[in-house]
């Protein structure tokens, strides 16, 4: 399992990338390795406000349908919309090309409750 230092960890297995007052999230390779082949990917539209801890979305996999949750609220301002066509890609590079939205934050402080890398790993790195 792969888990990266600098970014922030939801208890919901969502990594947040700070870049300013915006934030880049993603699924965790935990969380993909789990879910299996990812076949579909429901995103939230561009200009959709989102509140920290609510559902913004929905992924399918072979296995299971799973509910994405906002690690902090704000306003989406990108999607990654790649994964229409391609969501195998979250599979392949969760915390690269598998990235799935930006917002802009409404509260930066709001990262301050997510977990660092260590504390993370510690907590689902040792199944």
């Amino acid at each position: 399992m792969d888990i990266v230092e600098g970014l922030k960890y939801s208890e919901n297995h969502e990594w947040l990338r700070v870049e300013g007052g915006r934030a880049v999230i993603g699924i965790t390779d935990f969380a993909q390795e789990e879910l299996g082949q990812i076949v579909f990917v429901e995103l939230p539209e561009i200009g959709d406000e989102l509140k920290d801890g609510e559902p913004f979305g929905s992924m399918e996999s072979v296995k299971t349908v799973s509910e994405m949750y906002a690690p902090v609220s704000g306003k989406v301002v990108d999607i990654n919309r790649k994964l229409q066509k391609d969501p195998g890609a979250i599979n392949l590079a969760p915390y690269g090309a598998g990235w799935l939205i930006v917002i802009e934050m409404t509260d930066p402080a709001e990262t301050d409750k997510l977990w660092d890398a260590r504390k993370y790993e510690n907590t689902y790195g040792h199944e």
